[in-house]
């Protein structure tokens, strides 16, 4: 724990003080509680509703509404909250990160402080790391809030929306912390209110807190749609790519330096940074491969991405380790946990080039339509707190981007586990065999192992090993992951040995003598039985025989000294490498941990620095035997060293992409007020007088300024973008007078147009077709915005050369850019409105009917490796496009369905115009530059 922790933290002994007062009152009210019926303990939720409408804070109802939680606990699930337990519980309460121990039931914790808040209805979001864990605790844990009259909601991947509605309205709501950022941003698209699905952000516990708001941080979430087609590209630069000859490492620097360096080879590669750069050898080499003269001549930049990405995904991105190939598809491998991360992509082009490196079929590129960063969606909420086992190396930073502060609760029963001091080898392969020795001695006494691994290679590999020994074994990693659950369930019993990929499995329990239930389950799967095939009492008998056995067995493994964790690897986190230590010595029960390392493991080999090569000539020049390990504090303290630089690198990213996303915040938070106005029936017509008046004077100012004289004035162009506003040809000149009478003019003339349309269409249809133009014209402005801003971003490290502050260039540039969004995005509403042709007699309009929009059909988030460092998570969505022609279309809803009406396109003096042709305006522009810029 670092000086700042420390502390940070200090006072943290007043508060397990104050705690520990409010525990003696509530195991005071204990008896009380315990003689109460079924109906005086159900009572107790519609007493406490009454009180906090009555205007009593849930603080002071707090011992009652945990005394309740108890008891109903006890006498649904048998089990009964510790005291420690209710103690992490007043820590969630509070909005702070409660720090619990492996094993000591933070699920059950979750259920007190879930409870109490959701007392006020205003709902409690419960998000978990999977949709397994989130289905698992909503049917575990939900049974005691139903219990006491709440109702629970769960929510899944691909969930239909009308199931995902009532789920948002119950007391507590479980889901995955992507299912609710992505409801969010859903809610965001719609363009019926009856469409969304969230009720506001009140309260949320965040389980595995440092694995969602500290792992998964540098990936955004993104709704995209479908964009461009160049798989043809991708396809070409792979192979443009292969065979190419690796030059001498360098560092960040070289890659990046202004002077003339010549580095070998036709790449460089700096792989603790994660850059890559061709060399002008190399270059030259994939220019005369592509038939490309020069690749950098590209002026939009695609060329020199495909290049980029097409590096990367050749000799940084690797089979096995960062992706998996299954049923010709890439998926993406978790890091952290080692899981398949279903459905997520790569982005910035990214999964596009490893698609074509391993020949499977490339699919498009996607088109952002909403996004958002993990710490922006979560500081939505009024109220968040979280528990884990592992917060307090990254306490700094849960204050400083969440203002929350983490609590170390006590463990209810002393901590028995043996941790080893690591063995340290000079190889990986005198490392595994070390392993596979350990493995089979431990095996042969009959003490359980669980062996952490961090690639799915690693894991294969050691298997291997341990079968030719004759050892059986189960393989958890990203290509087992449906298992995982069940087979970590078993990680306890006598003589099991297990492999698992980065803690995969976790928020399982690891229970000695193996799980009860799972034996149930293991025996009804093997019979060919089902719950419903079974009687009670015949289910009352095999979960007595299951525990029976697991009690006999479990003496046995405390006898030959508990479950024993070796990691194979140190990870780039000290807080991944205490989750897997956690796993052994759950409420009391004895274990051991071992670490076992090589010089040549990555994190020694990319950051140990020179300390290690001096080790491993030391070790050479001694003449030690590969099979000889080494225990030496510059090893501990290079190894420490080396994962301090990673989590500050780690840390530094997380920080970039939350201050690039801190610009657009404002800017989605204006975006959204003003949709939720307009969708929840706000009155347009101040709003469009306003409009039209900001609109009119700004473009008047454009072809007649305000210092202009007569005859300076360009009238007939002013003239020309009025008919192409308002579709009327017969638009009369405007006399040549100062500025401000001559906007009054051209104001009057809009707004005479305006007032026609209304009036013929009436005032219901009008208001109908102002919210649905509105929306639209946002929403397409906005989403063209995002995919400017995706640009900005990606060059925005350029600035640096020129010694300046890039974030500070993107704010400079966003917020210029947000003013023109807004003025062109009301220009185009005015455009629509007042040149979409309805006709309001129902029987004569000719239309075309649709399914009316949801939003987005989501088909998954994606994942990319930025230039600048920063993951991107990318939710793919196909959206229902309605093609229109140009001035865009009105929908308008009809019983729920979407008519979409067409203007004609006889009397659109632009529409066949060229985009590299002079606008008709007169202005001497491209079309494209001039009155095309928005079309």
């Amino acid at each position: 724990m670092g000086f700042m922790s420390k502390l940070l933290s200090f006072g943290s002994d007043k508060d397990l003080k104050r705690y520990y007062k409010i525990v003696d009152q509530i195991n005071g009210l204990e008896p009380q509680f315990e003689k109460m019926t079924e109906e005086e303990l159900r009572a107790q939720t519609d007493k406490f509703r009454e009180r906090y409408a009555n205007g009593e804070s849930l603080d002071d109802m707090l011992p009652e509404a945990f005394a309740t939680v108890r008891e109903a606990s006890k006498r649904i699930t048998g089990m009964r909250h510790f005291d420690v337990q209710l103690i992490g519980a007043m820590a969630l309460h509070e909005g702070h990160i409660a720090e619990m121990k492996t094993g000591e039931g933070k699920t059950l914790v979750s259920t007190l402080a879930g409870y109490l808040n959701a007392i006020a209805g205003k709902g409690v979001h419960v998000v978990t790391v999977n949709d397994y864990l989130a289905k698992r605790d909503s049917e575990w844990m939900g049974r005691i809030y139903k219990y006491l009259g709440m109702t629970v909601g769960l929510l899944q991947n691909n969930m239909p929306l009308e199931l995902k509605r009532p789920a948002y309205q119950a007391d507590v709501t479980y889901g995955t912390n992507s299912e609710f950022g992505f409801d969010y941003l859903r809610d965001n698209m719609v363009t019926r209110p009856e469409q969304r699905v969230q009720r506001g952000h009140n309260y949320a516990i965040v389980d595995e807190v440092d694995s969602i708001l500290i792992d998964e941080a540098r990936t955004p979430l993104i709704i995209s749609g479908a964009g461009t087609k160049s798989a043809s590209t991708y396809k070409d630069f792979a192979r443009a790519v292969r065979g190419l000859e690796r030059g001498e490492d360098v560092s960040h620097d070289m890659l990046t330096a202004t002077e003339d360096v010549e580095p070998t080879g036709d790449y460089v590669m700096d792989e603790a940074k994660h850059t890559i750069a061709a060399t002008e050898r190399g270059l030259k080499k994939i220019e005369r491969r592509l038939g490309i003269e020069d690749i950098y001549a590209d002026l939009s930049g695609q060329l020199v991405n495909h290049l980029q990405q097409a590096l990367k995904a050749q000799y940084m991105f690797h089979r096995d380790k960062q992706y998996v190939v299954t049923n010709g598809e890439v998926k993406i491998v978790d890091e952290f946990t080692g899981r398949i991360m279903e459905g997520r992509r790569y982005s910035e082009g990214l999964h596009q080039a490893i698609e074509a490196k391993e020949g499977v079929l490339v699919r498009e590129e996607n088109q952002t339509l909403a996004t958002i960063t993990l710490q922006n969606y979560f500081r939505l909420y009024d109220k968040l707190s979280g528990m884990t086992g592992t917060a307090l190396t990254e306490d700094a930073e849960f204050r400083e981007i969440y203002k929350l502060p983490v609590e170390v609760i006590p463990s209810n029963k002393p901590v028995q586990r043996v941790d080893h001091e690591d063995l340290v080898y000079r190889t990986i392969q005198a490392k595994y065999n070390a392993v596979a020795d350990d493995v089979e001695r431990r095996h042969a006494k009959g003490q359980p192992v669980l062996v952490g691994t961090v690639s799915i290679e690693s894991s294969e590999k050691l298997s291997a090993a341990l079968t030719k020994r004759g050892i059986a074994h189960e393989v958890l990693n990203a290509k087992h992951h449906e298992r995982e659950a069940h087979i970590v369930a078993q990680a306890g019993r006598y003589g099991a040995v297990t492999i698992a990929t980065n803690m995969a499995g976790r928020g399982t329990d690891i229970l000695l003598g193996g799980n009860p239930d799972e034996l149930v389950r293991e025996r009804l799967e093997h019979e060919g039985l089902t719950m419903e095939d079974v009687t009670p009492e015949q289910l009352e008998q095999f979960n007595a025989e299951a525990k029976e056995t697991c009690k006999a067995e479990r003496e046995r493994v405390l006898a030959a000294g508990g479950l024993t964790v070796i990691g194979t690897e140190r990870h780039e986190s000290r807080r991944i490498d205490n989750q897997l230590r956690g796993r052994s010595g759950r409420q009391g029960d004895p274990g051991e941990t071992q670490f076992y390392l090589s010089l040549e493991d990555d994190l020694m080999r990319l950051f140990g620095g020179d300390k290690m090569d001096r080790v491993s000539k030391m070790m050479v020049t001694a003449d030690m035997g590969d099979d000889m390990p080494i225990q030496h504090k510059i090893i501990s303290k290079a190894v420490e060293s080396a994962q301090h630089k990673v989590e500050s690198i780690n840390f530094s990213m997380r920080k970039s992409v939350l201050e690039y996303d801190d610009v657009m915040n404002k800017q989605r938070q204006v975006i959204y007020a003003e949709r939720n106005k307009i969708l929840d029936g706000k009155d347009l017509t101040d709003h469009i007088t306003e409009v039209m008046h900001d609109t009119v004077y700004r473009c008047v100012q454009e072809f007649c300024t305000k210092d202009s004289h007569e005859g300076e004035r360009d009238l007939e162009g002013l003239r020309k973008w009025v008919v192409e506003l308002t579709g009327h040809i017969d638009t009369p000149k405007f006399p040549d007078e100062d500025f401000e009478a001559l906007a009054a003019d051209v104001l009057a003339y809009v707004e005479k147009c305006y007032n026609m349309k209304a009036e013929r269409l009436g005032e219901d249809l009008m208001r109908e077709l102002n919210t649905q133009v509105m929306l639209r014209v946002i929403d397409t402005r906005w989403m063209n915005y995002l995919q400017e801003m995706d640009y900005l971003k990606t060059g925005i490290g350029l600035r640096g050369f020129g010694q300046r502050d890039p974030l500070v260039e993107y704010k400079t540039e966003a917020y210029g850019a947000f003013q023109i969004l807004v003025d062109t995005m009301y220009e185009d509403y005015l455009r629509t409105v007042l040149r979409i042709e309805i006709k309001a007699a129902p029987r004569a309009v000719e239309h075309k009917e649709e399914p009316a929009l949801e939003g987005a059909r989501f088909s998954g988030p994606a994942e990319v490796d930025g230039d600048n460092g920063d993951s991107v998570l990318r939710k793919q969505a196909q959206v229902q496009a309605r093609t229109a022609v140009q001035g865009g279309p009105a929908a308008v809803n009809n019983g729920g369905k979407v008519t979409t009406y067409r203007k004609s396109e006889s009397d659109d003096p632009y529409v066949n115009v060229g985009r590299n042709d002079p606008c008709p305006c007169g202005s001497g522009k491209k079309f494209k530059y001039c009155h095309g810029r928005n079309r």
